[in-house]
């Protein structure tokens, strides 16, 4: 399940800009003989988890919190909302299943519903997505009391307009209002754990390849999630065609990881200067580590470790050896 979760983490849509806050609901509907209920759901503050909705039992299980928050949001609208979603998933299930292969054992539906909370305090965007097998179905976009939908579901135009216009009321009076208040107790009770700054670690690698090298630039243990992670030869960005990786991925202690990397041919290694650049919400400017070439030898931190932590055991030793001499002299 954590696995799960660090994926919903990265899968995360960017509709809160630095700043800004949202409330995520990641809820899923599975057909099949599984260990997990029919229908249930995951809420989020920002990439926190608040919440867990078992759809079955219809029982609400905190998660992270410090102190009761049962005063958030109502239950009973709570309750209301999550049997509309599985009512939704449950008439969406026939047309999504037209065209499956039937011998399948297990098959899943998904929805995002996240609404957003600008940094002005004032109520932004909700975004309803819903996927099937993996792959977006249709969403719909509710910003300012206007909506935008895009779909690709096989169904008669008469059919999906009824459908969105009460999906349209929904969101109106019922799934935005809700979620803008839900979102906004669940700041008042967490803006310690939101609002956090940890700095990023900031370090430029090298390796040996059979014929080449690798230039890493690495950041790792930040908080929040946005970073501006750049690899720079001689001051120049690298071009994004040359550069592999830039994934943004979970740590385990809550905070998030980014690589960035470049292959380089040997002659390469020995011409240019390359440098790592980070910004971040916790930096006052931005940071930049150099790998400087020709002139510094590049060695690897835990070598570095290593050669430390034999130099202080060599330091212990005599240090130990100098007292026990003094000893035995005093006692004679």
């Amino acid at each position: 399940m954590d696995k799960v979760l660090h994926l919903m983490l990265i899968l995360l849509p960017a509709v809160a800009p630095k700043g800004s806050h949202s409330l995520w609901m990641h809820s899923t509907y599975i057909k099949g003989q599984t260990p997990f209920p029919e229908f249930s759901f995951v809420l989020m503050l920002d990439d926190v988890r608040v919440m867990y909705y078992n759809g079955e039992t219809k029982n609400v299980f905190p998660r992270g919190n410090a102190t009761n928050e049962d005063d958030v949001f109502d239950l009973n609208v709570l309750r209301t909302i999550s049997d509309k979603v599985h009512s939704s998933f449950e008439e969406k299930w026939v047309v999504a299943t037209q065209d499956v292969n039937k011998t399948e054992v297990v098959l899943a539906l998904q929805r995002i519903v996240g609404c957003e909370l600008r940094h002005d305090g004032k109520p932004g965007q909700m975004i309803t997505r819903d996927a099937a097998r993996g792959s977006t179905t249709d969403e719909l976009l509710y910003v300012d009391k206007n909506f935008t939908y895009q779909g690709t579901l096989n169904v008669p135009a008469f059919v999906l307009n009824m459908h969105l216009k009460i999906s349209m009321w929904n969101h109106e009076h019922l799934y935005h209002p809700f979620c803008i208040k839900t979102l906004k107790g669940y700041l008042e009770k967490r803006k310690n754990q939101v609002n956090r700054k940890v700095k990023p670690k900031v370090r430029l690698l090298l390796k040996k390849l059979s014929s080449s090298f690798r230039v890493s630039c690495l950041a790792t243990g930040f908080y929040p999630r946005h970073i501006n992670l750049t690899l720079l030869r001689d001051g120049q960005p690298v071009s994004d065609h040359d550069v592999t990786g830039g994934d943004l991925l979970p740590n385990g202690d809550g905070t998030y990881q980014m690589r960035k990397s470049l292959q380089i041919r040997a002659e390469e290694r020995e011409k240019h200067k390359y440098t790592c650049s980070a910004k971040h919400l916790s930096l006052d400017n931005k940071l930049d580590v150099n790998l400087d070439y020709p002139g510094e030898r590049f060695e690897p931190v835990h070598s570095k470790v290593i050669v430390a932590c034999v130099v202080g055991l060599v330091l212990l030793t005599i240090a130990g050896t100098i007292i026990e001499c003094r000893k035995r002299k005093q006692s004679a």
